[in-house]
């Protein structure tokens, strides 16, 4: 008897993402998918000066290409960086035509490639799913550029048929623009669970070392911000928010790690220059296997930031069971930052209350212990076992892919401790708590 052949899934994105090897190493695994991913740029694999980190050389030390089948297509304009006009490809019609594929996963819509990509799947028949990361809070836009958002969007449902959102903010952006009744299906922006959690427990075997070698006294609190220096992350918010915070008792103040780079870092320098505030940090860039020694160092980690997207960062801080204060414009915040639960949310731009959500969570450690608890059972119900099951409900609804994986694989996005941790709760663990 002839085997049933495998679900052929194309999935075609601008280049390698340090957070997307890991999903699509899962999705690899799956026996009845066939996954390739076409790339349309190789700069961050090679290396590249990034513009969002103020133009430093940044090659990352995690595999990028390792786990499953990719290829890059063929280049007609070259970059270093995504944008409308660039890179742009070409072969794509042969490329899905050959693999008869039986559905296109296509990261991002509004650039030449996409558009491409679009309309050769259209000719081919093959039915497309979009994910990307718009939400409806954003910078200001003129009433021209949003008539062509909702025209353009008009004209992409006839050539999408389903949508991915990655978090609740994202779905409401997809049903604002293509209808409540668009197919839609949440595959979350998630990061490697295990191996966040696992870099993170090794880290804690040398934390007073670490300490020592960035020379901060023993029993000091850190508060520490990682992510780009640029201006809509809103670092000088929360180094304005330090500079007003009392010291405690014994006259000191907690530490504040500021990890990252960027056009925004000599302002930053110059305003902790001008305050006198020697508690301040810059430790310039680090790269994600480094990351996990600041995570489990800091007692509260902060994202500041307006209209931000998402903020993956928040998910590995996260993994390593920590208290976080977010903005009310993160994008991840509605699905994993509850306020008084395992963090604090502040009304984003707004210094007093930013202060006053950091000397909250700083001043009682019992609360914090809890917060930082509840942060790790939050971060373990939003995995790649929920992307890999959002995905196959979409191609289920598109293609006929059957719902259920047909042999089990055995989830790898807690280690052994946090299972141990989180045997016996449930999704209705992370309810308020009295803090």
């Amino acid at each position: 008897m002839q085997a049933q052949r495998k679900f052929r899934l194309a999935y075609v994105v601008s280049h390698p993402i340090q957070y997307q090897a890991p999903l699509l190493r899962r999705l690899a695994q799956e026996p009845d998918i066939e996954l390739k991913v076409f790339f349309c740029a190789d700069y961050s694999a090679k290396g590249y000066e990034d513009e969002g980190f103020g133009g430093i050389h940044v090659k990352w030390d995690v595999p990028l290409l390792e786990g499953y089948e990719y290829e890059f297509l063929p280049a007609l304009r070259r970059s270093t960086k995504a944008s409308f006009a660039a890179p742009i490809n070409r072969g794509f019609y042969q490329a899905f035509k050959k693999g008869k594929f039986d559905a296109i996963w296509l990261h991002g819509y509004w650039n030449v490639n996409s558009m491409v990509a679009m309309a050769a799947a259209k000719l081919l028949g093959i039915p497309v799913m979009e994910r990307a990361e718009g939400t409806l809070i954003d910078h200001a836009r003129s009433a021209f550029r949003l008539e062509m958002k909702r025209l353009y969007f008009s004209i992409m449902r006839h050539f999408v048929a389903a949508v991915l959102p990655i978090s609740s903010r994202n779905r409401e952006y997809w049903e604002h623009y293509l209808g409540a009744e668009f197919p839609s299906f949440m595959v979350p922006y998630a990061v490697d669970n295990a191996y966040f959690q696992k870099t993170a427990a090794v880290a804690s075997d040398s934390r007073e070392e670490f300490r020592a070698q960035l020379n901060l006294e023993k029993d000091r609190q850190v508060i520490l911000y990682a992510s780009k220096l640029m201006e809509r992350k809103r670092c000088i918010d929360l180094i304005e928010a330090y500079i007003g915070m009392q010291p405690a008792a014994d006259g000191k103040k907690p530490y504040l790690l500021i990890v990252g780079d960027g056009r925004e870092r000599a302002r930053c320098e110059a305003r902790v220059l001008e305050s006198g505030e020697p508690g301040a940090r810059f430790l310039g860039f680090q790269n994600q296997s480094k990351l996990a020694q600041y995570f489990d160092l800091c007692d509260v980690f902060v994202l500041p930031s307006v209209y931000e997207p998402f903020g993956l960062i928040v998910n590995e801080v996260m993994n390593a069971g920590k208290a976080i204060v977010v903005s009310d414009e993160v994008g991840c915040q509605p699905d994993l930052i509850t306020d008084g639960v395992n963090g604090r949310v502040f009304r984003a731009g707004d210094v007093a209350a930013l202060r006053a959500a950091l000397e909250n969570v700083l001043e009682n450690a019992d609360a914090r212990r809890e917060m930082a608890f509840r942060s790790l059972l939050r971060v373990n119900q939003w995995s790649f076992e929920e992307d890999v099951r959002g995905l196959r409900a979409a191609l289920h609804h598109i293609a006929g892919l059957p719902l259920n994986t047909p042999k089990t694989i055995e989830s790898a996005t807690q280690s052994e401790s946090v299972k141990a941790v989180t045997r016996g709760q449930s999704a209705s663990a992370f309810e308020p708590a009295t803090l």
